[in-house]
């Protein structure tokens, strides 16, 4: 490139610097070359370098603020700073003295040390000299930043707005031009700085052009901001006059207002739908609020959506007449669902009690129903069969998973989109302040959070001696809830909040035998399922041995889902072949079931029948119903210590130690010695280890298990064993008694070894079930011990199995009700 084509740099060969400068540290602000600025000084260091140098004139080395210390000094070695004169000073007063700067050239820095003497910092430095810059490329550069200066000075009132005329009257000198445009452009002493290091021209004007360029574009942000709110302002402005206009000229011409329609319709609809005092009162009220808004006002809506809702609640519609024909309900029971004699009667006793004293009275009608059981019961069809046989709106509303308060109570009307509660909302679409809520999987509900305790807002809605004002924070107004018939549902009663369980009428509903199960599919899902499936009876032929197949090796839950889902499966495969073209029956027989359904998912009969030394077979409650639970001991040699997995929770590890103690206690009635025991560890083990496990009623088994695998004798694996064992070996009473005795039937065991305490719970087990089974009640572990250990023989097999002497089919010889009923 020519010479011609590059722009000469500021000479400044002609400098003469002394050896040591005097270091003039600035804070918030720099000196650029060719550049003046009235800077106010503060820190002892500056002070005392004014105070050194009084002189008009004096050179000074000006730097942004370092860090202090020798530290500070050190990194300014090699750094880039500009060569001033001190004039124009002004009087230190108050520790304050002003002075202005005046630019000469850029100086690269050298050694910085501090005058100890003098109390300010000095540095050596040389003259930078700056390179030519291109003359096209700084033109091109500089043309970009008088632009954006013009933008900036049109749309930011704080740019100054002589500074693009000042830009151009240094168009012919690039340094000067870069050095005036950052001096004086608004930008932050980091900036400032960042230019004032760069020597090269070329790279200071690019540096700027890219950052004025940034600041036009928020500056065009901002502008077209200001503007769309002004426009929005201008014209809510424009059409609240002329509103103010139309409204003069309708009352001139005696038209009225055009909203004084929907005020009137509104009015008109308050005094038909005949709300309580109190309703139509604050009703009213609302809608003069709402005379004197402009629609085009947001609350305006709000208010609207609130009258809607007012309005079409159902304060006074009821279902029709208050009486319960029970034995319409009864019909309606029996018609839908098949055996659950416990749990017809107490719903029937239930209503009874409510029709004799009345759904309309002001006393409380008693507690709520609730239905507790495993999935797959019929809990949630229970309460559709009592809407259906009193002739009243059934409304499911599930709760599983509520952690907000407001989710019950609603939203205040001050929140964006509020609206009311679950209930509110389910009674305004059943049109009837007295319909059938099934408050579905009330178990699950997520105790109290951030958002408020939901469990504390369903206490106002299920007790009957307060629903009947209930408040929702959107209405506002107390709202009748008693005349609603509740029916709650949950998998474990454990799990609902004591508040809540203590108002709860519990039905339990333990689960369905093999034989159940086989006569409902007979009764309800086969009808059913054919009519869904496109098929007849004629096409999907079925026995009592295939559904007993199908419930005992494909579907041994508690519930009917998995028993219905692998009928629909057959039945799918049916429709299909049908569909090909395919004639004649299907005979579903144990081939055809493997073909459709696979290989069988449980064992014939799930527990082991042959004798073992250190492993019992427990009964275990959970949600689902009752299970099998195999626990195993093993004793080795050791130190005497105590070994349990199976992850268990504090009260089973509990009832462990506690077995263990009690069993060393009686180590000389089963022939073990002390010192065989002091060198023994002993290993507890409950199987399914991903499966946590925690309760009181494992004692008896883990008791049996240790003295087993103690004392080497086997234990009798075809009877189950369930409850809890003291210190001094007493059997105590446990719960869920149906549920672990219908698991031990299921399983195919036909005896049960119970506590004598729970013998009164024999009643609650299905007739074909107790006429099965033989039960053992027990009151201490001896008796136990003495009926589930057998002998040792020399080929580790046991004896014998002796028979239970004593056998109970319950507390009452006389047959109930619900035992005339056999299974098909």
């Amino acid at each position: 490139m020519t010479d011609r084509a590059r722009v000469p740099a500021p000479p400044v060969a002609g400098l003469t610097l002394p050896a040591d400068l005097p270091l003039l540290a600035l804070r918030s602000t720099i000196v650029f070359p060719h550049g003046r600025i009235a800077v106010q000084v503060s820190s002892a260091e500056n002070l005392a370098l004014l105070l050194a140098h009084p002189a008009e004139g004096e050179p000074v080395i000006c730097v942004l603020d370092a860090e202090d210390g020798e530290r500070g000094l050190a990194a300014l070695e090699g750094r880039i700073g500009v060569l001033a004169r001190l004039t124009d000073r002004r009087p230190i007063s108050a520790g304050v003295a002003q002075v202005t700067l005046e630019g000469l050239a850029r100086v690269e820095l050298g050694a910085c040390v501090r005058d100890e003497v003098a109390g300010y910092p000095t540095a050596r430095a040389t003259a930078r000299p700056e390179p030519d810059a291109p003359r096209d490329a700084a033109r091109a550069l500089m043309q970009r930043i008088a632009i954006a200066s013009d933008t900036r000075a049109e749309l930011d009132p704080s740019f100054p707005a002589e500074l693009p005329a000042l830009l151009r009257r240094e168009a012919d000198a690039p340094s000067r031009f870069a050095d005036l445009a950052a001096a004086r452009g608004g930008l932050r002493a980091a900036e400032k700085d960042a230019v004032l290091q760069r020597v090269d021209a070329i790279e200071r004007l690019e540096f700027l052009a890219e950052r004025w360029e940034r600041e036009v574009a928020r500056a065009k942000v901002h502008e077209e901001m200001r503007q769309e709110t002004e426009r929005r302002v201008d014209r809510h402005h424009r059409e609240f006059f002329l509103r103010q206009q139309l409204q003069a000229i309708r009352s001139e011409l005696g038209e009225g207002d055009g909203g004084e329609g929907e005020i009137a319709e509104l009015l008109r609809r308050v005094a038909e739908a005949r709300l309580p005092a109190n309703v139509e009162a604050e009703a009213k009220r609302e809608i003069e609020r709402l005379r004197a808004l402009s629609s085009a006002s947001s609350e305006h809506q709000v208010l609207r959506n609130y009258l809607e809702w007012v309005l079409t609640l159902p304060w006074h519609a009821r279902s029709g007449d208050d009486r319960v024909a029970l034995e319409n309900v009864e019909g309606a029971l029996d018609g839908r669902h098949y055996g659950l004699h416990e749990a017809k009667e107490r719903i029937l006793e239930y209503l009874a009690v409510r029709q004799l004293r009345g759904d309309s009275g002001r006393d409380p009608h008693g507690p709520i129903l609730c239905f507790v059981g495993p999935p797959g019961t019929g809990k949630t069809s229970l309460g559709e069969a009592i809407a259906a046989s009193i002739g009243r709106a059934f409304y499911r509303i599930s709760v599983g998973g509520v952690r907000d308060e407001a989710e019950i109570r609603g939203h205040r009307r001050t929140y964006v989109g509020s609206l009311p509660g679950l209930f509110l909302q389910a009674l305004r679409r059943v049109q009837v302040k007295d319909p059938v809520l099934m408050i579905d999987e009330i178990d699950k509900m997520t105790a109290g959070g951030p958002s408020g305790d939901p469990t504390a807002a369903m206490l106002e809605v299920l007790d009957p001696s307060q629903n009947s004002t209930f408040t929702d924070h959107y209405l506002n107004l107390p709202f009748d809830l008693s005349s609603v018939l509740f029916i709650c549902t949950a998998n474990n009663l454990f799990d609902i909040p004591h508040v809540l369980r203590d108002r709860l009428e519990v039905i339990r509903i333990a689960g369905y035998t093999v034989e159940e199960k086989v006569e409902i599919a007979w009764r309800y899902l086969l009808p059913r399922l054919l009519e869904e499936h496109g098929i007849t009876e004629y096409d999907l032929q079925f026995t009592d041995e295939a559904l007993s197949t199908i419930a005992n090796r494909y579907a041994r839950e508690a519930g009917l889902r998995a028993f219905e889902r692998h009928l629909a499966a057959l039945m799918r495969k049916r429709a299909k072949r049908k569909a090909e073209g395919e004639q004649g029956a299907w005979i579903v027989d144990q081939e055809r079931i493997e073909d459709v359904l696979g290989p069988p998912r449980y064992a014939p009969e799930e527990a082991e029948q042959e004798p073992e030394v250190g492993t019992v077979t427990g009964l275990a409650w959970t949600a689902n119903g009752g299970e099998l639970m195999t626990i195993e001991a093993l004793m080795m040699p050791g130190t005497g210590k105590l070994t349990v997995t199976g992850q268990l929770g504090d009260v089973m590890r509990e009832s462990v130690d506690a077995a263990c103690s009690y069993v060393r206690s009686r180590g000389h009635a089963l022939r073990v010695g002390d010192p065989e025991l002091r060198s023994s560890d002993l290993h507890v083990h409950f199987p399914a280890g991903s499966v946590p496990k925690d309760g009181p009623s494992a004692g008896v088994a883990v008791t049996l298990a240790i003295a087993s695998v103690m004392s080497r004798r086997p234990v009798r694996r075809d009877v189950a064993v369930t409850g809890e064992v003291t210190l001094r070996g007493r059997v105590l009473e446990i719960g869920g008694v149906k549920e672990k005795v219908l698991a031990a039937y299921r399983a195919g065991l036909r005896t049960v070894v119970l506590p004598k305490a729970n013998e009164k719970d024999l009643r609650d087990i299905p007739s074909e079930v107790r006429s099965a089974l033989t039960f053992k009640c027990v009151a201490t572990m001896d008796e136990v011990l003495e009926a589930m250990l057998l002998p040792p023989r020399p080929n580790g097999f046991a004896e014998d199995l002796p028979l239970f002497e004593e056998t109970a089919r319950g507390p009452a010889d006389r047959p109930r009700p619900d035992d005339e009923a056999p299974a098909r």
